[in-house]
């Protein structure tokens, strides 16, 4: 069995820009990630995956924007982000069924930190994926205790990526997938922004990598798809992006759109029933001025590079995975598809 690889160690490097010293969201100072893997019998591959910006431990919100490219989820929370531009707690990752329960969870953890001891009102910010291909979605698996240790958990350093937390039982581009991360810094006219980006990748296309078209029949993957019906329809993508640039709700929700588009780079189909959603939020201290809009372009290039390697960690940190009724998603196998690049002249970085 392979070992899962990130894109640099199998030679793929995307982009020019500089990636932070993880190339990982956690390269965002006070950014933490945790994870709650829930692999049960034979049917049971789920999880829950938490993203807690320290910063919201003496705040009580930090700006943010949302873009929806298509619309065909349950994100807990997403019309108050989209009016009032802010985040108010971490943001959580699960399967669709299990997004209420872990809503409820975040509340029970966010009231009892410190200095909300009166708070009446908090917008917890839930997303998902389906993982009813390779888990009983239906059991709704994820509990309080899951959720509340992700966040418990949550650490800096490089996250753990592909099958695990929320992208236990994804799959994606006809391979299984998961979680994935990535970073870049973005020089601007007020210094050196970094852009960090996590994602639960699950929906459908045809995968690019470097622009070739990898097909699972292409690397010996079988499929059991049926002509005209892929075996993977939608089930979305949720990118989480956070930066320590200093910009404001509108501002944010711009970059968001960025995220979603990267998306086409590796091949999504943006099928209608996919929900794909793009969630932006800014660390920096909101009491210094705002970016000027001209420094949005390095951070535009930024989220599109980031978003585009997470994307691809997320695919090449998988594992084969079997899951309910023995359905089965396999790892995009890393040899064949550096056979198929080289075959196209792709320049792989030792």
């Amino acid at each position: 069995m392979q070992e899962p690889r990130r894109c640099r160690e199998l030679g793929i490097v995307v982009g020019a820009m500089p990636t932070g010293p993880l190339n990982a969201v956690t390269d965002v100072p006070g950014v933490r990630v945790g994870h709650t893997t829930l692999v049960e019998g034979d049917g049971i591959r789920s999880g829950v995956t938490a993203i807690v910006p320290d910063q919201l431990t003496d705040r009580r919100s930090l700006p943010a924007g949302l873009f929806v490219g298509n619309g065909h989820g349950k994100m807990v929370g997403a019309t108050q982000v989209a009016e009032l531009g802010e985040i108010e707690t971490p943001v959580v990752l699960t399967a669709t069924l299990s997004t209420f329960r872990a809503a409820d969870a975040l509340l029970t953890y966010m009231l009892a930190q410190p200095g909300r001891e009166t708070v009446e009102s908090l917008n917890p910010v839930v997303a998902e994926t389906n993982d009813g291909y390779l888990s009983d979605i239906r059991a709704r698996p994820v509990r309080a205790e899951h959720v509340l240790a992700a966040l418990s958990a949550a650490s800096g350093g490089v996250p753990a990526e592909g099958a695990v937390g929320a992208g236990t039982g994804t799959a994606a581009l006809g391979f299984k997938a998961g979680i994935g991360t990535s970073s870049r810094r973005a020089a601007t006219s007020r210094g050196t922004v970094t852009v960090g980006v996590l994602v639960q990748a699950n929906f459908s296309g045809v995968l690019q990598v470097a622009g070739v078209p990898i097909r699972p029949e292409q690397v010996g993957v079988p499929t059991l798809a049926r002509p005209g019906r892929p075996e993977h329809p939608g089930n979305s993508c949720v990118i989480v992006v956070a930066t320590d640039g200093r910009l404001d709700a509108r501002q944010l929700g711009r970059v968001a759109r960025r995220a979603i588009f990267a998306m086409a780079r590796v091949g999504s189909d943006f099928a209608g029933g996919s929900g794909d959603y793009a969630l932006a939020f800014s660390t920096a201290d909101t009491q210094t001025p705002t970016a000027p809009e001209s420094d949005l372009e390095p951070v535009f290039a930024a989220v599109l590079e980031a978003v585009e390697e997470a994307l691809l960690n997320s695919l090449f940190m998988a594992r084969t995975t079997v899951g309910v009724a023995g359905r089965v998603k396999y790892a995009v196998p890393h040899d064949r598809m550096l056979d198929l690049l080289r075959a196209h002249r792709v320049e792989l970085r030792a």
